[in-house]
């Protein structure tokens, strides 16, 4: 059983990506971050995560390059990709490699949540702790 989810923020943009991960912590998730494609694919091959939020355009490694390299990983994340400069072409791309969600930036962080709760649900039947 899943107690605390473990997400991954990829973005080479830090003031977007030290946002999303403050939201995202004080949400109550465990929370690492990469400045790139590569530096998600290390985090992922060191600790599971569970979901990953995707920048697509980044340097060195994409968020669509993170995906290809993805696919015969075990126990391989979700993603969700976001993009200021999106297209049929990188949608398409997305959906073919099973990204769970595509977003266009610029994305609120209450949207972007409402996001993360709905992934963690739909695959993993994850729900918050209530309270008691």
């Amino acid at each position: 059983m899943m107690i605390v989810p473990n997400l991954l923020v990829t973005d080479d943009d830090s003031a977007f990506r030290r946002v999303v991960c403050e939201g995202l912590t004080r949400r109550g998730f465990q929370v690492s971050e990469a400045s790139d494609g590569d530096e998600a694919l290390q985090v992922i091959r060191t600790r599971r995560v569970h979901l990953a939020l995707v920048d697509v355009h980044m340097p060195r490694v994409t968020g669509l390059d993170l995906m290809r390299q993805l696919v015969d990983t075990p126990d391989r994340p979700a993603c969700v990709l976001m993009s200021a400069e999106l297209d049929e072409q990188i949608r398409r791309e997305a959906e073919s490699m099973q990204a769970y969600q595509v977003l266009s930036k610029p994305i609120r962080l209450h949207q972007l949540c409402d996001v993360v709760l709905g992934a963690l649900t739909d695959l993993y039947g994850w729900s918050p702790t209530k309270p008691r």
